[in-house]
Order: structure tokens, then sequence, then C-alpha cells
């Protein structure tokens, strides 16, 4: 017997209705982010309220994604361990999975303090503006508190030293290493080392203050194992020909530099997202706006 397709308006009202259950889905995700309600209470709504809620149809995954800080990769390591899958909705979850969740949520928004000062970590592919956006930050921005790098290449034109980077030889370089100074460093391109001096930046959290840390994937991810509190930001580039272009129009690295960055960059951009957020950096006072907001502890 051949199907009957359903009339055009029900197919438009059905069609609304999913528009506006999303759109009431976004917002419960919105109220998270933004603090206004805890990601407990909307769990709690759910499993009280109707299996048609925002809140009960809302996966598991996006909620934990919405709260501040969590991010993707700490969120499906979340879901691994309270044994609940990506496709499950709150108001799905079984008694012994809204236990575990509950719990994970109650210790985690229920027991500790809200934090005042949050470091926040800014990292990308090669060429796509860090050091821009963070000059922006610099010169727009002087109340945000801006971590300076170690480095041992050779200062840039226009570089200054303890402004951009403190520029050290390699035996100084050893000797913070061995006093354990570092919050991180590395081996960048396989030539310059670039590392984070801590000691700073414990002393700028301790007393309240926000601290942006510009630094590359490396680091990023050695900061995530140090300070897994930390906030980390993936910057993007619009796409992948604008990346080439700046890469190219900066006339900073010869051809064959140029070459062996590009590819460097492919590897990078795949690791977005084990980051919390990303931002696009279309324009740069835009993109150095999202950042500055993402340094603002509620």
């Amino acid at each position: 017997m051949p199907r009957v397709a359903p009339p055009d308006v029900d197919r438009v009202a059905a069609a609304q209705a999913a528009v506006a259950a999303r759109r009431a889905r976004a917002a419960v995700k919105r109220s998270v982010t933004s603090r206004g309600r805890t990601a407990l209470d909307v769990a709690e709504s759910a499993w009280a309220g109707e299996p048609t809620s925002p809140e009960a149809t809302l996966r598991v995954r996006e909620l934990l994604m919405s709260i501040p800080s969590l991010g993707p990769t700490r969120s499906e390591k979340a879901m691994g361990e309270l044994g609940i899958a990506t496709s499950k909705r709150v108001g799905g979850l079984g008694v012994r999975q809204r236990d575990r969740l509950r719990d994970y949520l109650s210790l985690r928004e229920g027991h500790h303090e809200l934090p005042t000062s949050r470091l926040v970590v800014l990292a990308g592919p090669t060429a796509v503006g860090k050091g821009t956006v963070s000059r922006h930050i610099r010169e727009n921005y002087p109340n945000v508190l801006l971590s300076i790098s170690a480095t041992t290449r050779a200062p840039r034109p226009g570089e200054v030293d303890g402004e951009h980077y403190y520029f050290l030889s390699d035996e100084q370089f050893d000797d913070m290493i061995a006093r354990g100074e570092f919050l991180e460093w590395a081996t960048v391109h396989n030539a310059s080392r670039y590392g984070t001096p801590r000691p700073p930046i414990d002393a700028a959290l301790a007393d309240g203050k926000s601290v942006l840390l510009e630094i590359d994937l490396q680091g990023a991810r050695s900061v995530r194992r140090e300070m897994p509190e930390a906030l980390l930001v993936f910057l993007l580039p619009p796409s992948w020909d604008e990346l080439v272009r700046r890469l190219v129009g900066r006339g900073t690295e010869e051809a064959a530099e140029q070459a062996r960055r590009l590819e460097t960059a492919k590897v990078e951009l795949r690791a977005q997202d084990e980051f919390d957020v990303k931002v696009v950096n279309r324009e740069v006072g835009q993109a150095a706006a999202e950042v500055v907001e993402l340094l603002e502890v509620p």
C-alpha cells in the first residue's frame, strides 16, 4: 500500500515546531554558559518536568559542553567515565545514569567556589595571527595581563625584549629549565625553544587577576596537563587560502620555510577539537574582543 504524504500544512507546522525546539534548547545552553543556570539545575528540571521540554530533549553532551571551560575534549572524557552514550538526551537517562550525572555535576558545581581569575591560553596554526591578536589586545585593553614568553630565537624587526618576548641565550634557557621556572617549554619548528615563565602567572592568579597566554600547540597541551583548569582557545583562519596568503604575505621566511610551515599548519588544524573554545580570526579587532571576553569570570 503506497504511503500517503502528510498535507503541506502539517509539514510546515512540524518544521516550525522543530525550529522552536532547537531555539529553546539553545537558550538553555546559553543560560548555562552565562552562569544564569547551573547544569545540575537543567538536569533536575529535565527529570522533574515533561519529557518534551527543552531540558529533557537536550543531549547530555551538549549540556556538558555548555559548562564554561569544560569544552569538547573534557566533555567526551566525562561521558566515557559516566558511561553515557553521546546520543543520549538528558530526559532519556536511566536511574543509575541520572545518579552518576547528578553526582558529577554536584561535585563540579556545588562544592567549589567560583573562580575569580582565569588563565586563557590562545593557540592555533602557524600564521593564523596569534601574535597580531595578542598585540591588538596589548594596545587596546591595558587592563589585560599578558604573559610574556621566553625564546631562544632572535628578535624580529620591531620586537622588544621584555615586551614581546624575553630573548634568552641557550644557556639562560637551560638554567630556567633546571630551576623548574617554566610552566611549559618546547622546541618549535625544529629550531628555537619557547617557554612560559610560571612564577608571574601563579602570582597573578593568586591575586585574582586573569592572564592571557599566547603559545604554540605543543605548549597549550603542556599547560593543559599542568593546569587543567585553564581555558584553551584555538584561533582559526577564515579559510585555508587566507592562511596561505597571510604566511606568504608577511615575508619573514624563505620559500622552503614557508612550505614547511604550511605542512605543519595542516597538522595543527586537526587539533582544534582538543580546545575548549574556537575563535575565527576574520578581523583582528573582533577576534581580540572575543578573547578578552573569555578572560572575564562572572
